[in-house]
């Protein structure tokens, strides 16, 4: 067949970028077109994303692909961020950053309301404070006048998508991070919503991945699994039906595949959650501080003087004696931006161990602490599941960190194996490409994937 062409615009937390997937029928190609900063402004101690800017760079990238005339494009983003519009789909302030503050205290506040118990009953979702529900109650509990001109709730890809077409609907991968959705019923989490007195005709039908959106300039547009990790599980090269995942970055989301929410007493108690996926697929997982704390050390140095990349901080942790003990990266006060390193030295005191000294001795701690939260995790994860779990995928920028992934196949005990790099862009594009009739289905899409793009092993 002849080749055809497909937009991926993917949307992370430090940067964006509008990639064209290339298929030729039986293998995928990559090409990035444009790429660009998120950039995250502080004004009178609140943190918001920039989402005009975010919109000229991705329609920029768009123009530039225009010339394959591109098939069809799809949106994935980030979770859990919002924006409302006003009664003529104006866009209502500019979209909060998830570490802002102004969830302190509103976990508590639920919680006060409504048992822990029936908030999970009703979502499914883990408790954290970075969750919508959590920034929808901070605008309930300061009686925002923005909840008063409010029509239409959208997620932060949704969002995107309602500039390039119009159309107000929330896509089912990312509707199910905000902590406001029921498994149970496949709807919004009304009687929750109700009972906390967050309005509920703000929000709109949910889609499933896969749904024609409109167009474009010309150009059909497709909700891929809108979620970047849901759109990162669907591009993950897999043949087993027991495999687990990392979708390793910022943030390290670790989680198994299952045909079912798990909403059981012990998922509760040991908050996991369940976010939807693609064809009637969920992903159980548990979020995982990720590269954040490491990114954040590597900030702060450079605030010092002391500018390294990321390959010469992995050689210096190589290189550097193990940890006294590890640390629990999911420590609260590593959420926020802040001078991680002496958090960290701070934290072994408190445990009453020798703190790391060199950053290359903090670096290893993180990578260890890392690979034995990810083993705690699924081994956690495998239980509620009754599954055993027969091979560890990481995908994402996290993959290309053989040192990191080398350390968890030895504390997990399990075969890792690393890549593709891109599969948020990969999964986003095979869901297309499946909507368009040019692959079969999604087992036949990861094939194709395999087939294209090479992985490395790391035996424990």
């Amino acid at each position: 067949m002849s080749q055809i062409t497909v937009l991926a615009v993917d949307l992370g937390a430090e940067s964006g970028r509008v990639m064209a997937v290339h298929f030729n029928g039986r293998f995928l190609k990559l090409e990035e077109l444009h790429r660009f900063s998120n950039p995250v402004t502080k004004i009178n101690n609140t943190l918001y994303w920039d989402f005009l800017h975010l919109w000229r760079e991705i329609t920029l990238g768009i123009s530039k692909g225009a010339s394959y005339q591109p098939a069809s494009l799809g949106v994935d983003s980030w979770g859990v961020d919002f924006g409302l519009l006003d009664k003529n789909g104006r866009l209502i302030g500019n979209p909060v950053n998830y570490r802002d503050s102004r969830t302190d205290g509103m976990i508590d506040l639920v919680l006060s309301k409504v048992s822990k118990a029936d908030l999970f009953a009703q979502t499914g979702n883990q408790i954290i404070p970075i969750n919508t529900l959590y920034q929808m109650m901070s605008l309930v509990e300061q009686q925002s006048p923005q909840l008063d001109i409010a029509e239409t709730f959208l997620t932060a890809p949704d969002l995107i998508n309602y500039w390039l077409t119009g159309a107000k609907v929330c896509e089912f991968s990312n509707a199910t991070t905000t902590q406001m959705f029921n498994p149970q019923s496949g709807k919004w989490a009304t009687n929750l919503l109700e009972t906390l007195q967050i309005p509920t005709h703000i929000f709109p039908e949910v889609v499933p991945p896969g749904t024609k959106l409109g167009e474009y300039e010309g150009i059909p547009v497709i909700a891929p699994a809108c979620h970047d990790t849901g759109s990162a599980v669907a591009g993950v090269p897999t043949t087993s039906k027991n495999f687990a995942y990392i979708s390793s970055g910022t943030w390290s989301l670790v989680g198994l595949e299952n045909q079912d929410a798990i909403l059981s007493e012990g998922a509760m108690i040991a908050n996991a959650t369940n976010e939807g996926g693609v064809y009637g697929t969920w992903r159980f997982l548990k979020n995982v501080m990720g590269l954040w704390i490491l990114q954040q050390c590597r900030a702060t140095w450079a605030t010092q003087g002391d500018e390294l990349d990321y390959s010469e901080l992995v050689s210096m942790a190589k290189n550097a004696q193990s940890p006294s003990a590890r640390f629990d990266p999911n420590n609260g006060r590593f959420l926020a931006p802040g001078d991680h390193p002496a958090l960290i030295q701070t934290l072994y005191q408190e445990m009453g161990s020798s703190a790391p000294k060199t950053k290359g001795e903090i670096v290893r701690a993180i990578f260890e602490s890392l690979a034995q939260t990810y083993h705690d995790v699924l081994s956690q994860l495998g239980q509620l599941s009754n599954k055993k779990i027969d091979a560890l995928h990481i995908v994402g920028g996290g993959s290309q960190n053989e040192f990191l992934n080398q350390l968890t196949a030895d504390i997990s005990g399990i075969p890792v194996f690393s890549g593709p790099v891109e599969a948020t862009v990969l999964g986003n594009a095979i869901v297309q490409l499946i909507t368009l009739g040019e692959i079969k289905d999604l087992a036949e899409g990861r094939a194709i994937i395999a087939a294209s793009f090479s992985q490395n092993q790391y035996l424990p």
